[in-house]
């Protein structure tokens, strides 16, 4: 109960001190929060990246069996698509040659 009064009390102070003094002490209160939040979160990261079980991971993703089913997988839009692409370069060549040809 002592300790609610002395709380009221220091409110009752910071209201009649004037504006600019009140957003002072507010901005510094809040600086100093979101610093000390920022320190926890940062602690906190580190802890998880020092906890992380990167093979465990690895495993849950599965690459090798990932790897395997992709050769399984048929893939003709990769024959057509390189096709077109031999043809694109032998009609460049052609009219690269065709051009110096005309002069």
């Amino acid at each position: 109960m002592l300790k609610l009064v002395k709380i009221s009390e220091f409110i009752k102070k910071l209201q009649t001190l004037p504006e600019l003094k009140r957003k002072i002490i507010f901005w510094s209160i809040m600086i100093i929060l979101g610093t000390s939040l920022f320190i926890l979160y940062i602690k906190n990261i580190g802890q998880k990246i020092k906890s992380f079980q990167k093979e465990e991971f690895l495993e849950e993703l599965k690459i090798p069996q990932l790897k395997e089913e992709m050769k399984i997988v048929p893939q003709p839009e990769v024959e057509e698509n390189f096709k077109k692409l031999k043809e694109l370069i032998k009609e460049m060549e052609e009219a690269k040659h065709s051009q110096y040809e005309e002069k």
